[in-house]
């Protein structure tokens, strides 16, 4: 028969934030003596917190072993499920934060380097404005991927993506679509490429590629792209996310590349290149918000949503927006 916790008597009374902080850190470190040494407290403390746990819960939550210890089963769902419990806490904290000064607080988003170099900027540049004493905290996301840990573990409050495929435990996570992005074939405006009118893809098939790397969206619609025509991918030159970099090598050599066409409408006068008429498979490119579901999002996190909403609205529209020298 499946033993019943009782919560009042065992957990309400007994469970202290203490406790779960120092069991996080034994996991976090992977031994009791060094959770001790990042605590500052004796190592007997923390094996009797951990102990006292196990008592109160009736099972065991950590295996211990001459290289350490490491999280059973039962410790791994108190794990979840304290790092939730901190998280919301924070959360408190920062919304009472944002009630004593409404134009204070932080927030920490996550994004791929080519949505920081396109549509990033307007919509922070307008939420700094009217908000000029939120701190934010922007990450780079290199690798695309559809489990975005960076949201489930809480590190980060948002993150702005572009989608490919439907998300994976879609459950807990929330994506909402703002607009549909689309990828250009690009080259420097110097080059012979910009100023022609018309340009068959396998006119391009042997000239230096730059592009990101094989699992990105462009790199795969250029692929599909040449297999579509018959044609070999061609030789890359140069792999690398970095938006700037590869912006940086068309303007100085006869170079090729992919790009969300955000990026060039965003930007006509930042870079020196040029979408080029070359006719690619018509996929559409989801950008989306990516939250925690059941999370309680700070009011900073509602307000900075709202600013990428409006924008998206005006980007949708097709209007101008302004962007600075």
């Amino acid at each position: 028969m499946t033993r019943k916790i009782e919560w009042e008597r065992q957990i309400g009374r007994r469970l202290k934030l203490r406790d779960l902080h120092i069991f996080h850190t034994v996991v976090e470190r992977g031994s009791m003596v060094k959770a001790a040494e990042q605590l500052g407290v004796s190592q007997p403390a923390v094996s009797e917190v951990v102990a006292e746990l196990e008592r109160t819960l009736g099972v065991r939550l950590l295996d211990r072993s001459p290289r350490g210890v490491e999280a059973t089963d039962y410790g791994q769902v108190l794990l979840r499920r304290s790092i939730a419990v901190f998280d919301e806490l924070k959360q408190g904290i920062r919304d009472i934060e944002f009630l004593a000064d409404p134009t204070a607080g932080e927030l920490r988003i996550g994004c791929a380097e080519s949505i920081a170099s396109g549509i990033l900027s307007p919509i922070v540049e307008d939420f700094t404005r009217q908000y000029p004493g939120v701190e934010l905290h922007i990450n780079s996301i290199a690798i695309p991927t559809r489990d975005f840990p960076e949201i489930r573990n809480r590190s980060l409050d948002v993150v702005i993506a572009r989608v490919h495929g439907p998300l994976r435990d879609e459950d807990d996570l929330h994506a909402e679509i703002l607009f549909n992005d689309w990828s250009v074939i690009a080259a420097g405006r110097q080059t012979e490429w910009a100023r022609r009118h018309k340009i068959d893809l396998a006119e391009l098939a042997d000239q230096p590629w730059v592009l990101p790397p094989a699992s990105s969206w462009n790199a795969i619609l250029v692929a599909e792209a040449f297999r579509l025509s018959g044609l070999p991918m061609p030789k890359l030159r140069l792999t690398t996310f970095s938006v700037h970099l590869r912006a940086s090598m068309l303007v100085s050599g006869p170079f090729i590349t992919a790009l969300p066409s955000s990026i060039l409408r965003l930007n006509p006068n930042k870079f020196a290149i040029k979408a080029l008429p070359v006719d690619l498979p018509m996929r559409p490119w989801p950008l989306a918000v990516i939250t925690l579901k059941n999370r309680t999002m700070s009011p900073v996190a509602q307000h900075f949503i709202e600013h990428v909403r409006a924008f998206a609205r005006t980007f949708a529209a097709g209007a101008v927006v302004k962007q600075s020298a």
